[in-house]
């Protein structure tokens, strides 16, 4: 009995215990509109800045936030930064070196250039990301 208690206790204790560690629920912040006209945004991060990222792919998520800021702006970021840094969206993710330091971050940045190139609009990006499907970005590939 008592080795009963003592495994329940602690079958209890570790679940509780990895509920921090589960992903969050939700979608997360994201802006369903481009910037209003006139807007300030910090800048993202580009020319010497990018000097110091050791692969090309940091540099190309950086250059692509950088060409379609009010994309990124209107885009989740499926690392939960909006929870742990207070992010807004994609593109704030661009405005640090937090974007060069997070494999999401770069994956979603250079699957929102590539399907931007291909006709998508945010909306539609937005809801391929939220499938899941920036997952499918090789960043090693990029590397190349």
């Amino acid at each position: 009995m008592k080795r009963t208690l003592s495994i329940g206790l602690i079958s209890l204790i570790s679940i509780a215990g990895s509920a921090q560690w589960a992903q969050p629920n939700g979608v997360p912040a994201f802006n369903a509109k481009p910037p209003a006209k006139g807007t300030n945004l910090p800048p993202i991060l580009a020319g010497a800045q990018l000097e110091n990222f050791q692969h090309p792919a940091q540099v190309k998520a950086y250059q692509a936030a950088a060409k379609m800021p009010g994309v990124f702006h209107q885009l989740p970021c499926y690392c939960y930064c909006d929870r742990h840094a207070g992010h807004k969206s994609l593109r704030t993710c661009f405005e640090s070196e937090h974007g060069a330091n997070c494999s999401t971050c770069m994956k979603e940045a250079l699957f929102a250039e590539q399907q931007t190139k291909l006709g998508k609009t945010p909306a539609q990006i937005r809801a391929a990301i939220i499938r899941g499907d920036f997952e499918k970005i090789d960043l090693v590939k990029m590397d190349r």
